[in-house]
C-alpha cells in the first residue's frame, strides 16, 4: 500500500523542495492514505490543505508576491531589503534566475496540485460519519478547481510550464519527470474546458456560511474569465517580441499571430460569469443614506471588510478563513501611533484619481489645483466621518487643506492618507513632512502618503485592535471592468461598454459617461478614447488589489509606467509649507522585456535538461 511518506517523498523529487528533508525521519508505516480517508476529519484536513496555496490578498500580495509593491500604486522604504523584502530588489530591477522571489510557485504549487489529485483519487463515501457520496463528488471538484486555479497561477506567473495533468506514479522514472514547457494556448484551452465543466458541479454560493471560501460555480466563472481577458490582451496574443522563443521541441509557445476572437471569448467568458452571479443574488455592493441614494464613501470602503453573510455579495472568490490581521494594517498607521508608517501610495496613482466632477485633473475643465489651500470644509450628502475633527458625517476636508487634495473623487480619501488630513484614530492631523512625528526617519512615507484602502476605520494599533475583513481576490467590481475592456477591444459602440463601466461610476458617486442627468459626453464608439477611460476606471476601482501590476504586465505597459524616478511630495521639507512641492525622489524602478514572466528558477533548469529559459533572462533586454 502507498503511504504518505512515499507520496511526499515523489513530491519532493518534483519540486526539489528542502523542506521536505524532515521526511527521511518518519516511519514508513506511521500514517497511510487508507487511515486518513477512512477518517472524516483528516480527510476535511487533507482539502483543507489543498486550499493553503491561495495567497494572502493583503500581506502576501504586498511582501511576498509583490503585485502591489511592484505596481506603481505603492511606494515603500527600499532599506526594507535587510527584512527580507526581496522585491524591492525586483522593483528596482536587480534580479535574476538565481534570485528568491518568496512566492516560490515553481515549486510550491506543484505540490498543491499534487495533493489535490490524490485526493480525488482516494476520498471516498463515509456514511457511518456523515459523508455521503454526494459530498465526496462535491469535494472532488473542488479539488478539481484548485488544480485548475493554480495551473492558472503558474501560467500566469511563469507563461508556459510543463504541463501533463494527472496523478504522477509513484514510480516515475527521472525521464518521465523532466517534462518540457507547453504552448501557453494550449494550457489556456485546458484550464478553460476544466474549469467550464467543473463549474456544472458545483453551487454557486453555500448556504452554510461555515463554507465560505470553498469552491463554486462562480469561482470556476470568476477564474476563467480573468484567464481570458489575460490571453486576448498584447502580451501573450500574437507579441513579436516572443515569435523565436519554442521549447525544446521546436514549438512556439506563444501565438505569433494576433487573434481578436480571443477578445470575443474573453467578453463571452466576463457576461457569462456576470449572468451567472447576478441570477444567483450577486451585486455590486451598497450603502444607502437617508434619501435612498448610494453612500459612495461608505459603500466602496465597506465593501473590502463587510462579510458575505453580512450583505457583501460583490465577493466572487474570498480565501477561507479571511487574512492576516495585524502587519498590514501595522505598516499603513502612522509612525506617530503606534505604526511603522511605510505602506504608502505614489504621486501616481494620487494623480489618476478623478474630480468629484468626474474629470480627470489633466482636463482643464476638472478644477485641479496645485496651489494654495482651501478657505472652507467640504461638505458632501455622505455619513463618512472621518475627514471631520468634529465628526460630522459628510465633512470630507476642512479649510486649510491642500488644493491637491481637496474636490477629489469619493475613492480618492478612502484610499489615500495624505499629510495634514484628520487622522481619526488619534484625533489629530497626520504630520509627514520630516522632523514631524509622522515623518522623517527610516520608515517615513517615501512619497508623502499611507495607505488608507483596505485598512478599517476601527482599527486602532496602539490599543491592539485589528479588525476581520475577508480576503477578496475576485470581486464583481472587476468583472464589470473586464468586460467592458474586452468588449471594446472586439466590438467598439456596443452599448454594454457604457453599462457596466457607468455602474462602478455610478457606486463611486461619479457623473456618469452620456448619462442624461450631469452626465459626461464622450463617444462611445472611439474605440481608443474608451480603452483609455477604462483604464483609467481601472487604475482608481482596482487600486492596491494585487490588480495593477498583471494589468500593466498584459498591456505591455511596464517598460513604461515602471521605468524611472518616483515623484511625490517634498518629504524632506521641515515645513508644512515647503512639504507641498511635487519633486522627484530618490526612488528609481526599473523594468526591462524579460521582467514581464518570472524567470524559470535557475536550480530548476539545473535539474531539467529539458526547459528553456523564459524570453530575454539570458539578454540584457
Amino acid at each position: 500500500m502507498k503511504n504518505i511518506y512515499k507520496i511526499f517523498t515523489v513530491l519532493c523529487l518534483l519540486t526539489g523542495a528542502t523542506a521536505c528533508n524532515w521526511l527521511d525521519q518518519v516511519p514508513e508505516d506511521e500514517l497511510t492514505l487508507e487511515m486518513v480517508f477512512n477518517d472524516k476529519t483528516r480527510t476535511e484536513d487533507w482539502l483543507a490543505g489543498v486550499y493553503a496555496g491561495i495567497a494572502d490578498p493583503y500581506w502576501d500580495h504586498m511582501k511576498f508576491a509583490g503585485y502591489d509593491a511592484m505596481s506603481d500604486d505603492c511606494t515603500l522604504p527600499s532599506a526594507w531589503t535587510t527584512f527580507g523584502w526581496n522585491i524591492l530588489n525586483m522593483a528596482a530591477g536587480n534580479w535574476s534566475p538565481a534570485s528568491e522571489w518568496q512566492m516560490n510557485y515553481w515549486t510550491e504549487l506543484p505540490k498543491y496540485i499534487r495533493s489535490a489529485y490524490i485526493f480525488i483519487d482516494n476520498v471516498k463515501p463515509l456514511p457511518n460519519a456523515g459523508v455521503p457520496a454526494s459530498e465526496v463528488e462535491l469535494m472532488k471538484n473542488e479539488a478539481r478547481f484548485m488544480i485548475a486555479y493554480y495551473y492558472w497561477l503558474l501560467l500566469e506567473t511563469y507563461g508556459p510550464i510543463p504541463f501533463k495533468p494527472g496523478l504522477v506514479s509513484a514510480d516515475a522514472s527521472y525521464d518521465e519527470l523532466m517534462l518540457e514547457q507547453t504552448p501557453f494556448d494550449e494550457i489556456v484551452d485546458w484550464i478553460d474546458e476544466e474549469l467550464t465543466e467543473t463549474a456544472k458541479n458545483l453551487p454557486a454560493f453555500y448556504i452554510n456560511n461555515n463554507k465560505f471560501g470553498r469552491a463554486t460555480s462562480v469561482m470556476c466563472h470568476a477564474v476563467r474569465a480573468r484567464m481570458l481577458l489575460f490571453a486576448a490582451s498584447p502580451l501573450v496574443n500574437g507579441n513579436p517580441d516572443y515569435a523565436q522563443y519554442r521549447n525544446r521541441s521546436g514549438e512556439n509557445l506563444f501565438s505569433t499571430e494576433y487573434d481578436p476572437k480571443k477578445w470575443e471569448r474573453a467578453a463571452k467568458a466576463c457576461k457569462d460569469l456576470i449572468d451567472l452571479a447576478e441570477a444567483n443574488g450577486y451585486a455590486l455592493y451598497t450603502e444607502k443614506g437617508s434619501d435612498g441614494n448610494i453612500d459612495p464613501f461608505l459603500s466602496y470602503q465597506n465593501m473590502m471588510f463587510t462579510r458575505w453573510s453580512d450583505g457583501n455579495k460583490e465577493i466572487l472568490f474570498p480565501r477561507p478563513g479571511g487574512c492576516d490581521l495585524w502587519d498590514y494594517e501595522k505598516h499603513a498607521q502612522p509612525r506617530g501611533s503606534g505604526g511603522n508608517g511605510a505602506l504608502g501610495v505614489s504621486q501616481s496613482l494620487v494623480d489618476a484619481f478623478f474630480m468629484k466632477n468626474g474629470l480627470s485633473i489633466d482636463d482643464p475643465m476638472s478644477g485641479y489645483s496645485e496651489t494654495g489651500f482651501s478657505t472652507s470644509s467640504d461638505i458632501r450628502n455622505t455619513s463618512w466621518n472621518l475627514g471631520s475633527p468634529t465628526d460630522t458625517p459628510g465633512e470630507i476636508t476642512t479649510a486649510g487643506t491642500y488644493n491637491m487634495y481637496c474636490n477629489r473623487e469619493p475613492r480618492f480619501y478612502v484610499c489615500v492618507l495624505y499629510n495634514d488630513a484628520w487622522y481619526r484614530q488619534s484625533s489629530r492631523r497626520t504630520e509627514f513632512h520630516n522632523h514631524s512625528m509622522d515623518g522623517g526617519g527610516y520608515d517615513s512615507p517615501q512619497a508623502g502618503y499611507l495607505i488608507r484602502k483596505k485598512v478599517s476605520p476601527d482599527v486602532h494599533v496602539m490599543n491592539n485592535t485589528y479588525v476581520y475583513r475577508p480576503g477578496i481576490l475576485y470581486r464583481l467590481g472587476e468583472v464589470y471592468l473586464n468586460y467592458a475592456e474586452a468588449l471594446n477591444e472586439y466590438d467598439p459602440g456596443n452599448a454594454d461598454i457604457l453599462l457596466y463601466l457607468n455602474r462602478i461610476r455610478e457606486r463611486a458617486g461619479l457623473p456618469q459617461y452620456n448619462s442624461a442627468e450631469n452626465g459626461i459626453s464622450v463617444n462611445a464608439s472611439d474605440k481608443d478614447l474608451m480603452r483609455d477611460l477604462i483604464k483609467k476606471e481601472r487604475r482608481v476601482e482596482l487600486c492596491i488589489e494585487g490588480i495593477r501590476y498583471n494589468d500593466l504586465r498584459r498591456w505591455k505597459e511596464a517598460e513604461i509606467l515602471l521605468n524611472g524616478q518616483v515623484e511625490g511630495m517634498n518629504v524632506s521639507a521641515t515645513t508644512k509649507s515647503e512639504y507641498f512641492k511635487r519633486t522627484t525622489l530618490d526612488i528609481a524602478r526599473s523594468y526591462r522585456k524579460a521582467f514581464y514572466f518570472q524567470p524559470v528558477p535557475a536550480t530548476e533548469m539545473d535539474k531539467n535538461p529539458n526547459l528553456v529559459q523564459n524570453p530575454y533572462w539570458l539578454s540584457k533586454e
